[in-house]
């Protein structure tokens, strides 16, 4: 049996991106899944006060992200979280991925590289975000150990970063070079 291409990854995330421009979700599942996943960055930025603090010095500002076909805008409450709203006209700050397509990010993340991006607006707000970018981590083993205990959440952490791992050292052995 032949090794699976090595592009394989990334046209699988290509063909997501391709089905997520051609099939519109119903506007309440859209806005359900945005604010789920608010809800986890609102969850790691409360884990870490200096986050929340750096925030909320810009309270009431709009950010739109656009991952093409996916676009979003938040609002910074007055404490540091955010919120998701409805389209803002012109926002404060726009985030933008530079790649149209999302295999080119995934290859630049799994090399170890942040992905680039365009940003439009306000220049201080911008280097609050470039900070969180770089300060800001998720402890998925606090937060599991909490719900499962501190030695499943240790094997399960312990198996999702060996899987990580094995996943840049495929693409190195493919010979794919990160975007």
């Amino acid at each position: 049996m032949a090794p699976p291409p090595a592009d394989l990854p990334w046209a699988v995330l290509d063909g997501l991106q391709q089905a997520a421009s051609r099939f519109k979700p119903p506007q309440w599942l859209e806005h359900e899944v945005h604010n789920r996943v608010v809800l986890l960055v609102n969850h790691v930025l409360q884990a870490e006060s200096e986050a929340m603090q750096r925030l909320a010095r810009h309270s009431h500002k709009t950010i739109r992200l656009q991952l093409k076909p996916i676009e979003v805008c938040l609002r910074i409450t007055p404490v540091g979280l955010l919120e998701c709203v409805a389209d803002v006209g012109t926002p404060d700050l726009s985030l933008e991925l530079k790649s149209e397509r999302w295999s080119e990010v995934a290859k630049s993340v799994t090399g170890g590289e942040q992905p680039d991006v365009h940003l439009y607006g306000d220049v201080m707000l911008a280097a609050e975000i470039g900070w969180l970018r770089e300060h800001l981590r998720w402890d998925i083993e606090e937060d599991l150990a909490r719900v499962l205990g501190d030695a499943p959440a240790a094997v399960i952490t312990d198996t999702l970063r060996r899987a990580v791992e094995g996943a840049r050292a495929f693409v190195k052995r493919a010979g794919v070079e990160p975007a």
